[in-house]
């Protein structure tokens, strides 16, 4: 249903921040028939939306890259998230001490965590510690902190220092968005935080991305590629997509 043009400026960002939270990208061509306004004003309100961190331009329109609840981003590519997991069981055998960041992504793979020995897993997600805490075989370590409620992620000083404490296989993280040249980014530095002191303190860093997160930016960069061991998607090794990661970081 088109939308009056006489919109506010701040109205039409709110809108188009609304649907970029339910459908993760917008079109520039789309929202401005929608809107009935030229494109160019669109891609000014997405602009400014990602001057303040909640979108990132794209060619012909934007995607979200803002904070969401957990239950808002599990539901979000869902099928792409259990083919990770998938591809990650094998993996999660060989190594008996596991971090785990809070993504929906990784959740996934905490849901189905092998069980055949025992292993110890660390994690400032609640939902990730919840899930593993009555498994057998598993000695699920939570870090304590402050609550984002934002993200679900424990975070801050304390969550830090108590993860710093422990010596690690592998960590198993996921990010917002991922570039060839920057690495990892997210949307707030304390979850850059949470996630830079799991890659300290592991031997090997692991990270899992839907597609969806390819060759995007978020507002703070987080972890370089080059501290990667493992790239992990739903997609074939094969897949285009992937090239500009080929000679960066080994590819499954």
């Amino acid at each position: 249903m088109a939308i009056e043009g006489s919109l506010a400026a701040e109205e039409r960002q709110e809108l188009l921040l609304s649907t970029l939270r339910t459908e993760s990208k917008v079109e520039i061509e789309e929202e401005a028939e929608r809107f009935g306004v030229h494109p160019m004003t669109i891609r000014r309100a997405l602009k400014s939306l990602e001057r303040s961190g909640r979108a990132r331009l794209v060619r012909g329109g934007a995607v979200y890259v803002g904070t969401e609840e957990f239950a808002v981003r599990q539901s979000r590519a869902l099928t792409a998230k259990r083919a990770i997991a998938e591809k990650l069981h094998p993996i999660i055998k060989e190594h008996d001490s596991i971090g785990l960041d809070a993504s929906s992504t990784v959740h996934c793979l905490a849901e189905k965590m092998p069980n055949t020995s025992p292993v110890l897993v660390v994690t400032y997600g609640l939902q990730a510690f919840q899930t593993l805490q009555n498994m057998p075989n598993v000695r699920a370590t939570l870090s304590g902190g402050e609550l984002d409620s934002r993200t679900g992620s424990l975070v801050g000083m304390v969550a830090q220092e108590a993860i710093q404490k422990f010596s690690l296989s592998c960590c198993v993280i996921s990010t917002t968005a991922l570039d060839h040249d920057w690495g990892t980014m997210e949307p707030t530095v304390e979850e850059v935080g949470m996630k830079q002191a799991l890659a300290q303190i592991s031997d090997r860093v692991i990270l899992a991305v839907d597609s969806m997160k390819l060759s995007q930016r978020a507002a703070v960069r987080s972890i370089a590629l080059s501290r990667v061991d493992l790239l992990v998607t739903e997609l074939n090794v094969d897949d285009m997509q992937l090239d500009p990661y080929r000679d960066l970081v080994t590819l499954l």
